[in-house]
């Protein structure tokens, strides 16, 4: 019973690390996309807080269960 608790944790301690890696390379990816702008768009930098914020709750998460965080 206490070993399927651990895989199960594992696993979805592995499916947050691959999902904080997926976010954070859409938020760089905004970050390229706004910094190359000649002129203010608003939805690219809603776009952007968008996927920070989605980011850093990740993070956040991640901290609270312990995981190693490249």
């Amino acid at each position: 019973m206490f070993k399927r608790k651990s895989k199960l944790k594992r696993e979805f301690d592995d499916k947050l690390r691959s999902l904080m890696i997926e976010t954070r390379d859409e938020w760089e990816q905004a970050k390229f996309i706004e910094s190359h702008l000649d002129d203010y768009d608003q939805e690219v930098f809603i776009r952007r807080k968008i996927t920070e914020c989605q980011h850093f709750y990740l993070y956040k998460e991640a901290k609270i269960r312990n995981l190693g965080i490249e």
